[in-house]
């Protein structure tokens, strides 16, 4: 017998969910199943494929009733902002699937006379997804639809906390009549992918998550010589100039940081702020951050859930207390928040000031409801900062001078740069990032080309 994953709720403690993981005999019969489907499946006009998908998302969406009120149980996402998952979904599903006859197009050189050049993009085979449980539907959608539309079959391993995900995305699939073996989800433990990784009998591994785990990713595929795409998270920096629009950074800063608990790779997790204009930024901040309303997620009134477990809770606690003893001051009194208590999943926001890279709250990934800002004397002080870690996924400028910003972002080592907005994937862009981000490219027309490979054909036809 396999053994058994247990959800639990971050909402009540109680499992929610539980499921045997597959066992020997189902994970070989998947493999068995996707190399065969995959063999018919490349073969089909992309026009067909793009139906498949199209059908895939319609089903998808036509669960959304469903599929917000088991997010909160699952991840503890508040209601209200539940179908904003299931919106991303769509826009990037449909956008993949719309680039992918340019993305996916035949290569002509320059003529040459006699010669018949050109280069196509081949599926790699057999796409194994292994997704997180924060943006269970964003973060799978980004591979499965592009490498089903690049003529690959998918197998989903979706994180324990998100299981009911991986089996909505396959009801999703079966509504839409998806060829059988094309898609499969697994429920896999920690050795299972690791040894679904190092069979050989995946072409491409398209992991979301920690960096610790990204690292077990690579030593499972040493010697496979298979594709890797790594996005393994952020410390992602703000920069507020002198010149920006304060009540519009503001807003979006606090929504950015605290959105979803704080439990983004994109998440803004520190910001510099032009010593001018400090002191209004905080105050403003600060008060903005107080009118949360931190409740049960499944409460429309709720604006921040519960963090997806208690030791979540507990590290960024550990981190404030860590700051606070190291000279910062907590400028949000957790009183205010009566859900927020020790050894609990629910946890009021925070805001740090006088903190500074020697604490870990600006150095360490928290994944949680807290962020430090420190005042800068101009742009040279603020890119140093930024880039002062280890991490490279996002970074936003705050300003009203555009060829500030790209001037600026050029400085930055990061794989997205934003303008007055942050916190935000945009399908026809690139979402990658350097560093301990991660590597790799998903989304856009790029992505398509971590999902193929390059075949060339050189053919005289004179002689």
């Amino acid at each position: 017998m396999s053994s058994m994953i247990q959800l639990i709720s971050p909402v009540d403690g109680r499992i929610y969910a539980e499921r045997h993981c597959a066992d020997t005999v189902q994970i070989e019969q998947a493999l068995t199943a996707a190399a065969t489907a995959q063999a018919q499946w490349k073969r089909r006009p992309l026009n067909e494929r793009a139906a498949f998908c199209s059908a895939a998302a319609d089903a998808m969406l036509a669960m959304k009733a469903d599929i917000v009120p088991e997010l909160a149980w699952q991840m503890g996402r508040p209601v209200r902002f539940g179908a904003g998952e299931l919106r991303g979904f769509e826009e990037r599903a449909r956008h993949m699937i719309a680039i992918a006859p340019k993305a996916l197009a035949t290569i002509e050189p320059t003529p040459i006379a006699g010669f018949r050049r050109y280069i196509k993009r081949e599926p790699l085979g057999t796409v194994l997804v292994v997704a997180p449980w924060n943006y269970p539907y964003l973060t799978a959608v980004n591979t499965i639809i592009p490498a089903l539309m690049a003529g690959n079959s998918v197998i989903l391993k979706h994180a324990s906390q998100t299981l009911l995900v991986g089996e909505r995305f396959a009801e999703a699939f079966r509504r839409a009549n998806l060829p059988e073996g094309l898609f499969q989800n697994l429920l896999l433990d920690h050795q299972q992918t690791a040894s679904m990784i190092a069979s050989g009998r995946v072409q491409q591994v398209n992991f979301t998550g920690s960096v610790a785990a990204g690292k077990a990713m690579e030593s499972a595929a040493t010697g496979r010589f298979l594709g890797m795409g790594l996005e393994l998270g952020g410390k992602d920096p703000a920069y507020v100039r002198a010149d920006a629009n304060l009540e519009h950074a503001v807003e979006n800063l606090v929504d950015g940081s605290f959105f979803n608990s704080g439990q983004s790779c994109c998440a803004v997790e520190r910001i510099y702020v032009d010593q001018k204009i400090y002191p209004a930024f905080v105050e403003r901040f600060v008060d903005l951050t107080n009118q949360y309303v931190l409740g049960n997620p499944l409460d429309q009134a709720t604006t921040l859930g519960p963090l997806v477990n208690p030791g979540a809770a507990e590290f960024v606690r550990g981190q404030i207390v860590d700051a606070l003893a190291k000279g910062a001051k907590a400028l949000i009194d957790p009183k205010t928040f009566p859900l927020d208590a020790p050894g609990s999943a629910y946890m009021a926001p925070q805001v740090l000031v006088d903190v500074s890279h020697d604490m870990s709250v600006m150095r360490e990934e928290s994944f949680g409801p807290v962020v430090g800002i420190m005042p800068v004397a101009g742009d040279d002080e603020a890119i140093a900062l930024m880039n002062d870690s280890e991490f490279g996924l996002s970074a936003s400028l705050w300003t009203q001078d555009l060829a500030a910003a790209e001037h600026l972002g050029d400085q930055i080592d990061t794989g997205t740069v934003f303008m007055n907005r942050c916190d935000y994937l945009d399908p026809a862009l690139a979402w990658t990032g350097v560093k301990h981000s991660g590597r790799g490219v998903t989304l856009s027309s790029l992505g398509y080309e971590h999902l193929t490979r390059a075949k060339s054909f050189h053919l005289r036809h004179e002689t």
